[in-house]
């Protein structure tokens, strides 16, 4: 709860207040299951959004949604009430305002990130490339940008790749070596991503930071609440989404210092999820987010069973700390106790690893920054109640609540508009109607150059049989004036004696035409001058005479 622009945390020997202008120097909640970290969380996250400062928390197991409904009352919040220095009376339960999101729409407004907005060196760690697989993944987003080929979803980045393996001499020279071994395996660690759930994550519309920074309507922090059941079964989604959330809000926000309050703060519950044999790489980067983004007047508090859970280098920017009881039965168990109390500044009053193993429910050892930034002396705490209900808010509830939400209808559908993958596929089936195009233009020529052909072979075939034909005739001819020849005929089979009464009959027939063509050429010239008829007759005779002769021929 909220009091003087301080958050109360607990009551030990005295009360316990977590400062505002500290909270962008992180803090760990940590302890066994069963121990209170939810109700601690929940406490914290009500002070934020008190104090106008909106808030994310990642509810993995589903419980952190009564936030959004008023706490009820009763003895035991009574009395826990008075024991961290609270008089009941001025309790007040009341609901937070809430903003529920999923990764897979299910149970909340859809978030989603383009491939672009994650980027090339996030993609990288996030799928452990190698250094090779990195270098051509950044190829693959230059020579997208550089085309104008926007890269939305995994589909996008997928045929982009394989379009760069096809096309990758083309880029030797401008970009760099692309080896198809190291395309393939960028593949296959995508598949793997995608396997995961990632289709959900990736495409538009995109989630745009500014909406998580809005105030209610009373003035309070929103309380962001991502939907994590389902997502935390799927490790390197969950970690793909944590990580880039972060750099999005660090490339996003500007420097601010150290200032009053901070401008958000996550809360990340069962962080070993995001950690579990997580590449080294994404480790560092994490690492790197965490240092630098209490600059941007972030904070972050990492929810966990055990401090061991999270990686040293990140454990030594936790500098809120709030310890609820561990239990340790077996010596690795027992090395975490020492190391959960060697953390805090030690207390004259108890012994630290004692006092872990020894605690009660809502019950922690709690250490927090003083105005100066040096971590306060460990205390035993009872920790407050927080205001709002306990228990998680049921389906229909929560699915109302989403509906009713101004954010819903601007993210509520997916969009898929043209980018790589609808760009890249037009210019394969164009390239492949052009093949085809080409194809059969080279098929009809070949067909036509055939047909050609085999109409050439057939006017050959048939001018050779008329030659063959022409040879056969003249040797038939030749054969039959032979046998004229040997028989005393002439050429055309007549004997002597025909062609005797033949030459007697034609010189007759001649004789005859050239005297009745005479008489007629007379008849027609009438007074014309003699020489004139004789030539005229003679000429006219000559004509008949030869008619008949080849009459007679």
């Amino acid at each position: 709860m909220l009091q003087d622009g301080k958050i109360l945390v607990g009551k030990g020997e005295n009360q316990v207040w977590l400062l505002p202008g500290m909270a962008n120097r992180h803090g760990l909640i940590a302890g066994a299951t069963g121990t209170g970290k939810t109700v601690t969380l929940k406490v914290l996250a009500e002070g934020f959004s008190d104090m106008g400062v909106p808030v994310f928390l990642a509810d993995i197991k589903g419980d952190v949604s009564g936030t959004a409904l008023a706490g009820t009352d009763g003895e035991k919040m009574q009395e826990r009430l008075k024991n961290v220095g609270v008089d009941p009376a001025d309790f007040q339960y009341t609901g937070y305002p809430c903003r529920f999101w999923d990764v897979f729409g299910k149970g909340g407004i859809p978030v989603r990130a383009t491939v672009t907005d994650v980027g090339p060196m996030l993609l990288s760690r996030l799928l452990n490339l190698t250094d090779a697989q990195q270098g051509v993944l950044n190829i693959a987003f230059r020579v997208a940008d550089d085309n104008g080929w926007e890269l939305i979803d995994l589909k996008d980045l997928r045929s982009m790749l394989a379009w760069l393996g096809e096309h990758h001499a083309d880029f030797v020279n401008t970009y760099g070596n692309v080896t198809s071994q190291s395309v393939g395996g960028i593949q296959r660690a995508l598949l793997a991503l995608e396997n995961d759930g990632a289709a959900d994550f990736f495409g538009e519309p995109s989630l745009d930071i500014d909406d998580w920074m809005q105030p209610a309507a009373d003035g309070r922090g929103m309380v962001n609440i991502l939907h994590c059941v389902e997502l935390a079964q799927r490790p390197l989604l969950y970690a793909t989404f944590m990580l880039w959330m972060l750099s999005e809000l660090y490339e996003h926000l500007p420097e601010v210092g150290d200032a009053d309050k901070p401008k958000l703060v996550f809360f990340f519950d069962e962080a070993h999820i995001l950690f579990s044999d997580a590449p080294k790489a994404l480790v560092d980067k994490v690492v790197q987010v965490v240092k630098l983004i209490r600059s941007k007047g972030v904070g972050i508090f990492f929810i966990t069973q055990s401090p061991s859970d999270i990686p040293d280098d990140v454990l030594a920017q936790l500098n809120n700390r709030i310890q609820h009881a561990l239990r340790a039965y077996t010596p690795a168990e027992q090395k975490a106790v020492r190391v959960a109390a060697d953390s805090f500044r030690p207390n004259p009053k108890f012994k630290t690893e004692d006092a872990i193993g020894a605690l009660g429910t809502g019950v922690a050892l709690v250490s927090m920054l003083d105005e100066k930034g040096v971590p306060t002396v460990v205390e035993q705490t009872t920790i407050c109640p927080p205001s709002s209900c306990m228990s998680a808010v049921d389906a229909a509830a929560r699915a109302m609540l989403v509906a009713n939400d101004a954010l819903y209808g601007k993210y509520k559908d997916a969009v898929d508009d043209r980018s790589a993958y609808e760009i890249l596929t037009e210019q394969a089936e164009a390239q492949a109607q052009a093949e085809a195009e080409a194809e059969a233009e080279a098929q009809a020529e070949k067909e036509a150059k055939q047909a050609e052909k085999a109409a050439l072979a057939e006017q050959k075939a048939q001018e050779k049989a008329a030659r063959e034909a022409e040879r056969e005739r003249k040797a038939e001819e030749r054969a039959l004036q032979a046998q004229y020849k040997a028989e005393g005929r002439d050429k055309y089979g007549r004997s002597k004696m025909e062609q005797t009464l033949l030459k007697a009959s034609r010189n007759t027939a001649k004789s005859m035409g050239r005297q009745l063509t005479n008489s007629i050429t007379r008849g027609l010239m009438g007074n014309s001058s003699k020489t004139a008829r004789k030539a005229a007759s003679q000429f006219a005779g000559n004509i008949v005479s030869d008619l008949i002769g080849g009459f007679f021929k």
